[in-house]
């Protein structure tokens, strides 16, 4: 079926899906932390996007809130509170030097391709829009726990974990049509909690080595005194 032949809603899923899996591939070879971030404000934006036009061809009011809270939290709060503490630390301008970038990339790509073809024959029978939707999803997790593995900077592992959670909730939203209400203040409350978490994390190490570089920590040792 040639991609002409669908309907508006599933065109505009299909894309929506292979900008959120770019997003996620851009992340992985990003070194300064404020091009990051924004990446990362960036796939929070492709699902807001998502989810509204979800709520608006399905007649599915309320997922219009969940947009709103998805556009709240990970588009304003979390990047907001990411880049404040990249600019306090004075890490805008550091650049990480990723461990074989070019490896890196490809195992990327690699797991993009492993996604599909996992998920093909599970889903062959379903729709073009449920094998996008649940391979996207896969694969923005899978790169995702890649980007944690990869990084050295705390900031970069939340990136990580946040990019999971979109991988989860862009399948939540696509392939199930909208989850219950309950189902979506639960998860973005567990987001803002997260968030704060993080921040109070962030404290802790940036007061006791001056820096959000996690191989600091595997340096520290017991003194005698």
């Amino acid at each position: 079926m040639n991609i002409e032949q669908l309907d508006f809603y599933t065109q505009a899923i299909l894309s929506m899906a292979a900008l959120v899996g770019l997003t996620s591939f851009l992340m992985l070879g990003q070194g300064r932390l404020l091009r990051l971030i924004f990446v990362f404000a960036m796939q929070g934006f492709l699902l807001t996007l998502t989810t509204a036009l979800a709520a608006y061809s399905l007649n599915n009011h309320h997922l219009y809130i969940s947009a709103v809270l998805t556009l709240v939290l990970k588009v304003t709060f979390i990047p907001w509170m990411l880049r404040r503490e990249v600019l306090r630390m004075n890490m805008h301008r550091d650049v990480e030097a990723l461990k074989n970038n070019t490896a890196v990339m490809l195992g990327g790509a690699s797991l993009m391709v492993f996604s599909y073809y996992v998920l093909h024959p599970i889903v062959q029978s379903s729709s073009i829009v449920m094998l996008n939707a649940l391979a996207v999803s896969l694969s923005v997790m899978l790169l995702g726990m890649l980007l944690m593995i990869s990084h050295r900077q705390a900031i970069a592992h939340v990136v990580g974990f946040m990019s999971i959670e979109n991988g989860l909730f862009f399948a939540a939203i696509v392939a199930t049509n909208g989850m219950p209400m309950v189902v979506e203040l639960g998860v973005a409350f567990d987001v803002l909690v997260a968030a704060v978490l993080f921040g109070i994390f962030f404290l802790h190490i940036r007061t006791s080595i001056d820096s959000l570089d996690v191989d600091l920590l595997n340096k520290l040792h017991e003194v005698d005194k």
